[in-house]
């Protein structure tokens, strides 16, 4: 759309470059002949003549304007306006020139308020063609009317005594002769204060504005020099002047504009109204010889009331920009201030030299509420969280919100101990039950703090050291920590692995692991699990105790989950194509479960790879049950209803209930390894595996046992009638490219690993 729009403009601007060519030449040309003419002493033919080409020339520059105004389009009301004032100075001197040229024009004559409001015009061509922040376009005539009001007022203050004295009956029309060269000269300065603050660029163009408004008043000073006729004068240098003046406005306005650093510069502005509504206000109030004639007390009250209506306008607007700064100190949802507030407050406090500190707070899990409930329940719960912490708001206490679940306090103090009662009894008022979406929920929170230090100096540092302290204490599960400068340095290389992570999880530097399943009855080869590397490309492969928590906290669990499933997906279809029929189980954390954009696309992988659905297991953990009861049911009957079987994983370890268990669609039970692992030594063990296998079987369900180690550990879950062994005595965990070759001497009964163990020797 651009181009187009810089395609449709290309016309105007060389139509301006065009027009600017013929202005010039019009006026030459018609310089030229009037010159010739004048030598071969045809006076009056000469100035008809030149008459003629003026005409000519003024359509000239209207048109140039106007093609201006389409070529910049940021400009066009400006380049309007000064068309219009051209216009209007084009149409009073037709009305002066079309009268009896034998009879001489006496002054003022009816075009005079035609030439008053071209001058109103420009002056406000010069107050648009600059750029401004104003929202409303009437400022800029209220404040043209106050700038020409304030001229003429001044005016007449200063020359009426000597002119009522020198000229009598004539003064007034001196004073009017006068306004005109006066105001052309204010334009004149006008331009150059405007390139002096450099709200207009310093170039040829605004030399031309401002000559050409010099030129202009020369040319009307002939006004008051032949007032003592009461007539006008008109002669060929007069006219030539007139023309050069607007041509070289023409061109100052309609030249390019180059960018230019803006600095507004309101204070200049507003003395400016300032000083010409006092004159308008001392004009009426002390009138020279105890009076004040029309011509004075009409621009008065003109400025005053415009200036007065401008004064509206602006308290108008300095309340609107009171109001948009406190928005943007303000969060949207909870009301609080925000991130900019804490920022600028925090810069604030660190330069007055009193105790500050930051804590920054986190609530846990928040990323669950939201996946599992939606984000109503979400903002729901941070406006509970905002409600509760105004229960703190004390003096020399700030309470704020930086975004996402994330909340800061700024405390005017620096008593670590005081610090961590503050941050204790902050977490124990979000404790309290919180009821959203028909469930009870209990906020809980991790808070960092950090205090400011005699050479700290900017606020982002210690929003830095007040997140890496809320980062251990989430990750070491503490609540509340100081910030300490020996955990900098880890908490920065934790930061920079999640940064890696979503670069590594983009360029496909996940790779995906197996680890066999065996039936224990038949010895033969039933599945395998899927478990995420990732090959860092300078920390070589990590497993996912290093990275899987970097993952939920930077939000990138879902990536992750879809970038696993894609690869097992396909993994599990390439083994299908050589001959084998094992499951290919892979795990699905709660908020990718209840979130509902994981399942679609893992059913999508499926049907695209034309996969056998009961190929695939899901292994969900019990903490996906307790957050959302209703929700991890509809998924999981989604899962079954696509023949995708479903496994309960690290049973045992979690809120084990029978009551999941009986109304859940789930085919498999996984007995944790904790247990699974001392069933040799630990009596305690042995009945919990041999009661929930007697529970599974009872249900329908398959009992797999993880953490199979050694050969009386898998001898024994043999005669305990356990279904499906995993576990190093079988295999380790292995890439995908290794499954199929073990696969087959594990059925031919060769030896399968290092130690020379084959899977024939487990009874």
């Amino acid at each position: 759309m651009g181009a187009l729009r810089g395609a449709s403009r290309g016309p105007a601007v060389s139509a301006v470059g065009l027009l600017g060519i013929v202005v010039w030449a019009i006026l030459t040309l018609g310089i030229a002949m009037a010159a010739v003419l004048t030598l071969l002493e045809l006076d009056d033919s000469a100035q008809e003549i030149l008459l003629v080409f003026l005409g000519f020339f003024f359509v000239a520059v209207v048109a140039r304007l106007v093609a201006a105004a389409v070529a910049f389009p940021a400009r066009r009301r400006s380049l309007v306006t000064l068309a219009i004032g051209v216009c209007l100075w084009a149409a009073g001197s037709v009305l002066l020139t079309s009268g009896d040229p034998l009879t001489a024009t006496s002054f003022p004559a009816p075009g005079e308020a035609l030439f008053l409001s071209s001058a109103l015009f420009m002056a406000t061509f010069l107050l648009l063609d600059v750029p401004r922040r104003e929202p409303h376009a009437g400022m800029i005539w209220l404040e043209a009317a106050v700038v020409c009001g304030g001229a003429a007022t001044v005016a007449g203050l200063l020359l009426l005594k000597p002119v009522a004295q020198a000229f009598g009956s004539q003064g007034v029309p001196l004073l009017l002769g006068l306004l005109y060269p006066v105001l052309d000269l204010m334009l004149a300065t006008l331009v150059l204060g405007q390139a002096v603050l450099r709200l207009r660029d310093r170039s040829r163009a605004t030399v031309s504005l401002a000559v050409g408004f010099v030129a202009l008043a020369v040319a009307d000073s002939s006004l008051a020099l032949n007032l003592r006729t009461a007539t006008y004068v008109s002669n060929r240098v007069i006219d030539i002047l007139y023309g050069i003046a607007f041509a070289l406005i023409c061109w100052g306005a309609c030249a390019r504009r180059s960018d230019v650093a803006v600095l507004q510069i309101r204070r200049q502005r507003a003395r400016t109204l300032i000083v010409a509504a006092t004159v308008a206000l001392g004009a009426l109030t002390f009138r020279p010889s105890g009076n004040a004639e029309w011509y004075i007390t009409v621009p008065a009250l003109i400025t005053l009331v415009a200036a007065g209506w401008r004064l509206v306008l602006a308290l108008r607007e300095a309340q609107g920009a009171a109001e948009a700064l406190r928005l943007s100190r303000t969060d949207e949802l909870t009301g609080l201030p925000n991130r900019r507030a804490v920022l600028q407050d925090l810069q604030a406090g660190m330069a007055d030299g009193h105790p500050l500190a930051l804590m920054l707070m986190d609530v846990d899990g928040f990323k669950d509420i939201n996946d599992s409930l939606g984000h109503a329940a979400g903002d729901a719960v941070l406006e509970a969280t905002a409600d509760r912490m105004r229960r703190l708001v004390r003096p020399g206490l700030t309470v704020a919100r930086l975004g996402g679940d994330e909340f800061a306090v700024l405390v005017r103090e620096n008593d670590p101990i005081e610090l961590v009662e503050l941050a204790q009894h902050l977490r124990q008022v979000l404790l309290e039950p919180l009821r959203v979406e028909g469930l009870e929920l209990a906020i809980r929170a991790s808070v960092g703090i950090t205090v400011k230090g005699q050479a700290d100096v900017e606020a982002t540092d210690l929003l830095r050291r007040a997140d890496v302290a809320m980062y251990e204490a989430k990750v070491t599960r503490s609540g509340t920590l100081l910030y300490d400068v020996s955990r900098d340095g880890f908490s920065r290389h934790r930061l920079r692995l999640a940064e890696d992570l979503r670069r590594g999880i983009a360029e496909d530097q996940l790779v995906v692991w197996y680890q066999p399943q065996i039936d224990a009855a038949t010895q033969r080869i039933s599945g395998v699990e899927a478990l995420v590397r990732w090959q860092h490309p300078t920390e070589g492969l990590l497993l996912p105790l290093n990275f899987l928590p970097d993952a939920r906290r930077s939000g990138l669990m879902l990536a992750l989950s879809e970038a696993v499933a894609h690869q097992v997906v396909t993994d599990a279809r390439r083994w299908m194509d050589s001959g084998f029929s094992f499951r290919v189980s892979m795990n699905c954390a709660p908020p990718e479960l209840l979130g509902g954009s994981f399942l679609p696309r893992l059913f999508e992988a499926i049907d695209h790879a034309g996969l056998a659905p009961d190929t695939l297991l899901v292994e969900v953990t019990e903490d996906s049950f307790i957050t959302d009861p209703e929700r991890a049911r509809e998924m999981l009957l989604e899962i079954r209803d696509r023949d995708v079987q479903v496994s309960i994983d690290d049973y045992g370890t979690g809120f084990s209930s029978l009551a999941y268990l009986r109304d859940l669609p789930v085919q498999e039970l996984k007995m944790d390894r904790s247990f699974v692992g001392t069933i040799m030594s630990d009596a305690r063990s042995r009945v919990i595996v041999t009661s929930t296998m007697q529970m599974a079987h009872a249900m329908g369900l398959r009992m797999v046992a993880e953490g199979v180690e050694n050969p009386e550990t898998a001898a024994e879950l043999v005669v305990m009638g356990v279904d499906v062994l995993q576990g190093h005595h079988i295999a380790r965990p292995m890439v995908a490219a290794e499954i199929g070759p073990w696969a087959r001497r594990w059925s031919a009964g060769l030896p399968t690993g290092p130690t020379g163990e084959s899977g024939r020797q487990l009874r």
